[in-house]
């Protein structure tokens, strides 16, 4: 099955939105990044396509969606720890994103979520797999 993955978005400012992930701490690809695209990356096998809306459209025959008032994707990635979790979304909006939901705790699971410079909703949580091992008892 599948090795990879590479979520395709549509951005409206490719510099201002590398720069953004950038002060957050992602890296890019040069080897997919022109003009036109930049390859975020994610993780090991994970990544982010910003694709500028121009040539994102060239990959459907829909109407991008305006993430700053439809959700189209919720993205959630994983944290090593809580104050990782906090420290991303202090980094987003200290880049110019937004916080997008409060803080949500739920004893062995903890989330925070941002939306970037073009209003995706991107979450980080931390979960404790003992902490949930010991709430299933």
């Amino acid at each position: 099955m599948a090795k990879q993955i590479f979520v395709n978005l549509p951005v409206k400012d490719l510099e201002k939105s590398k720069k953004f992930f950038n002060e957050i701490g992602f890296t890019f690809n040069p080897q997919f990044t022109d003009a036109n695209a930049a390859c975020m990356i994610i993780g090991e096998n994970i990544f982010a396509m910003l694709l500028v809306e121009k040539f994102f459209k060239g990959f459907t025959k829909k109407e991008i969606c305006d993430a700053t008032k439809h959700t189209e994707v919720l993205i959630a990635l994983d944290a090593d720890s809580r104050a990782e979790v906090d420290g991303i979304v202090q980094k987003a909006v200290a880049a110019g994103g937004s916080i997008y939901k409060e803080p949500q705790d739920h004893g062995w699971m903890y989330g925070h979520s941002f939306a970037d410079l073009d209003g995706h909703q991107w979450e980080f949580l931390y979960m404790d797999m003992n902490a949930l091992a010991q709430q299933n008892k």
